[in-house]
């Protein structure tokens, strides 16, 4: 998989740590969509959903050519989570793919790793979507997230700096929804799935956008139909969530809305957190 597009040298910038997510809808589609925003933004680690592809062809050389380690927790066709960090900060480390709870769930939306130069643990999160309240795929989508919470019970500590990063298919309040009233029994924010969400939330972790932007509406999604970005008819369900310790060096938080536009772009923006340096 090569790009088309040429990578520009690392730039200087502050001594801030950024993290970000971006459900990239296709990574085969969007291919050289990312190589430009990683030689433009230059994230220390991007957090990757819907890869829609297998271990085999994920390009694992074509990223590391392009300065990051980049691991994967794929699937043929469908969902798919990947990490990627910039190789200065060391090879991940202590890598977890999926629950490894018993359950016989095939489906790929969970890896987590330690990034050793950063002395932080990431986790790439693909909630399932549930496509209606009353279908089978929400019963999953709601045993996934006790799955989910229960996996952080075992294997997380919420004292040390962990972001869990990714597209949760929840909006958290009606702030996050260009209209609460159409969204508000939708399995984006029926008060189960909000529940389950909040579940997470409890375990220990802090929404890092609204730790910045407490107030207003701001979206990470739009529907590629019904001129739905233009009029910004948006919803947030792509999130940051930072344990106590990371949260606290939060100093900027935003969604890279210019990534949404032009050509065949993701239905996700990326969302962009910025870190000071552990003390």
């Amino acid at each position: 998989m090569a790009s088309q597009t040429p990578l520009a040298a690392p730039t200087e910038r502050d001594s801030s740590i950024l993290i970000a997510t971006w459900n990239v809808n296709s990574l085969r589609m969007r291919w050289d969509r990312l190589t430009a925003w990683l030689a433009d933004k230059r994230p220390d680690v991007l957090c990757l959903q819907e890869i829609k592809m297998q271990d085999a062809d994920f390009p694992t050389l074509e990223l590391h050519s392009a300065g990051y380690h980049a691991i994967c927790h794929g699937q043929k066709t469908y969902n798919g989570v990947a990490i990627l960090s910039r190789t200065e900060h060391g090879a991940p480390e202590r890598v977890e793919r999926g629950m490894n709870d018993g359950d016989p769930d095939a489906e790929s939306r969970l890896i987590l790793a330690t990034i050793p130069g950063l002395n932080l643990r990431v986790g790439s999160v693909y909630v399932p979507n549930g496509q209606a309240v009353d279908a089978d795929k929400y019963d999953y989508k709601l045993r996934w997230l006790k799955r989910f919470r229960s996996y952080l019970d075992r294997s997380c500590n919420p004292s040390e700096a962990l972001a869990l990063c990714g597209d949760y298919n929840i909006a958290p309040g009606d702030d996050d929804v260009h209209d609460p009233e159409v969204w508000r029994d939708t399995v984006i924010c029926h008060p189960d799935a909000r529940a389950g969400l909040q579940a997470l939330l409890d375990f220990g972790l802090i929404d890092t956008l609204r730790k910045v932007h407490p107030e207003g509406r701001i979206f990470s999604y739009w529907d590629y139909r019904g001129l739905s970005f233009p009029k910004n008819l948006g919803i947030r369900i792509d999130h940051i969530l930072a344990t106590p310790t990371l949260a606290a060096r939060c100093q900027r938080a935003e969604v890279d809305r210019q990534a949404r536009k032009g050509e065949k772009p993701s239905d996700h923006a990326p969302v962009q957190v910025w870190f000071g340096q552990a003390p």
